[in-house]
């Protein structure tokens, strides 16, 4: 085609007017095809009302999860910001192994949410205040298990007003962990400059796939505010007050909003709780006040025992593997002894354990889930120097071969936390012919008097 045929029919200057209108057109076009292409998704700091704020706060499946739970924010969405690099996760993920081994330069891009709040609903101070406490933000380029500047902590703001609200909460939550034992924060606090929208498969991950890594964080200190308050499914509580707590020993079950495995240990663990460890719930990611967590929290449910204020061990996640969760709390609670017996299937000595002579009516119970395993009136003297029973209440144990020690027997465990008990034999009085011959120090004695 004859390129004539699109200048215009003048002569001298007339032409040159043209072709300088045509290439500076040309300019702006070009111009806003590369906006556009590194702002895409980039929703302006107003729409309807409603502002925008960009987080960086680790693995962005939990902090997107995290940042939604907060009631007036209306929508969040993962992406990439910041960086020297084209933005794909695959792209993110090269250049960060590519620096590792110095085989690259230029930044990369940090795992981000970009947080649409409403105003009239929350404010911005507040939206800030829950990134402060829901990751750790003194922890540099990683977040809990991840590492990486593609894991930075960072807040990226759509214009100067914001970030001066951003710089000072920072501020204010600063005083707060040094006061606390923590150091500088680390959080890259400027105005965004590149973003782009994460892929579909990471948009709502944790929806999708609520099995998935469910991302807690957290430092355990409150931002300072006069009355702390915390969210459970959009419904506001007040956080764990410590007065209702025991102090002595107190099994505290920290969860997130909607999280799966959260309400699944409550179905199947806590519904059900017959233990003598006080315990509760919490989707605060702080401690009770003057109580002391030993690290930060990153994944949900964290079932933390703690004794006289300060965490003795914490059991990281749940995904119905109530045998482990026993096992774990096992450890934290019985003897030496106990826990030679339950774990390791050991015996006592004969005429050595407890509850030998107890006749009381009553029941005895596991000693780390509570759950009951014989009655009294089931029980009598065999003579043989361990507590005997005639017949276990209905569904209350597990039996299993054992060829053991040169012989075959049958062994005896605890249907609820799988400890071992003791072996069954077929010598027993009527009407069951059995001897459920059981080592003492694994039972608790309930009277029935006690409730």
């Amino acid at each position: 085609m004859d390129k004539r045929a699109f200048i215009a029919p003048a002569e001298g200057i007339g032409i040159i007017i043209w072709q300088v209108f045509q290439r500076v057109l040309l300019f702006l076009l070009l111009m806003l095809s590369v906006i556009t292409t590194q702002a895409a998704g980039n929703a302006p700091i107003t729409s309807g009302g409603n502002e925008s704020i960009v987080f960086g706060m680790g693995c962005f499946w939990g902090a997107e999860k995290r940042m939604s739970a907060l009631p007036g924010v209306v929508a969040v969405e993962s992406g990439y910001a910041n960086g020297d690099i084209e933005g794909s996760y695959q792209a993110v993920i090269s250049h960060e192994s590519a620096l590792r081994r110095t085989k690259a330069s230029g930044r990369n891009h940090a795992e981000v949410v970009k947080v649409t709040f409403d105003p009239s609903k929350v404010s911005l101070e507040t939206v800030l205040i829950h990134f402060w406490e829901n990751h750790d933000p003194t922890q540099g380029d990683r977040q809990g298990n991840d590492v990486g500047s593609n894991y930075r902590s960072a807040v990226y703001t759509s214009n100067e007003a914001q970030r001066a609200v951003a710089l000072k909460t920072r501020d204010t939550y600063q005083a707060a962990l040094l006061q606390r034992g923590f150091g500088s924060i680390t959080t890259e606090i400027a105005l965004l400059k590149k973003y782009y929208r994460a892929e579909e498969y990471h948009q709502g991950y944790l929806k999708k796939n609520p099995t998935g890594y469910c991302g807690l964080g957290g430092t355990g200190v409150p931002y300072p505010r006069a009355k702390p308050t915390s969210f459970l499914n959009g419904t506001k509580e007040q956080l764990l007050n410590v007065n209702a707590l025991n102090y002595q020993r107190q099994l505290i079950v920290f969860e997130a909003a909607d999280c799966a495995y959260c309400k699944q240990f409550k179905s199947e663990v806590l519904d059900h709780w017959q233990g003598d460890v006080a315990v509760t719930r919490t989707v605060s990611t702080s401690p009770p006040s003057d109580w002391k967590l030993e690290k930060s929290l990153f994944a949900t449910p964290t079932i933390i025992l703690f004794e006289k204020g300060r965490e003795i061990s914490r059991f990281t996640g749940y995904s119905g593997d109530q045998m482990r969760f026993w096992k774990w709390l096992g450890y934290q609670l019985l003897t030496p002894e106990q826990k030679k017996i339950a774990f390791e299937s050991g015996t006592e000595r004969p005429f050595t354990g407890s509850h030998l002579d107890e006749k009381r009516p009553g029941k005895f119970v596991d000693p780390v889930t509570g759950a009951p395993l014989f009655r009294s009136d089931t029980k009598f003297d065999s003579g043989t120097g361990w507590p005997s029973f005639f017949n276990p209440i209905k569904g209350a144990i597990t039996e299993h071969v054992d060829v053991s020690q040169g012989m075959r027997r049958v062994e005896v465990r605890s249907a609820s936390s799988g400890i071992h008990l003791g072996h069954v034999f077929e010598d027993g009085p009527p009407p069951t012919h059995k001897r459920y011959c059981i080592n003492g120090n694994v039972l608790k004695f309930v009277p029935d008097n006690i409730k």
